[in-house]
């Protein structure tokens, strides 16, 4: 299901910590048939602690796991 932003378009699966987004390539099949494919980031909507305040931000796990992003409690 796509993610929705504030003005109402899809947004991208891109972490605004650190700019992990889609990457595309190539699925590879038994018999060497190549078809496209895309490889989207784990992208969560968390609340932050910036600045003293909490906001909303898409960031991705690896952020959120190595402490890149202080979680709002």
């Amino acid at each position: 299901m796509p993610q929705i932003n504030e003005s109402g378009d899809h947004a991208m699966a891109k972490c605004e910590i650190c700019g992990k987004s889609v990457q595309f390539g190539k699925s590879v099949s038994h018999s060497n048939k190549r078809t496209n494919k895309i490889w989207r980031p784990n992208v969560q909507k968390i609340r932050v602690l910036e600045n003293n305040r909490v906001i909303r931000k898409n960031v991705c796990t690896r952020c959120i796991r190595t402490g890149s992003v202080a979680k709002a409690v």
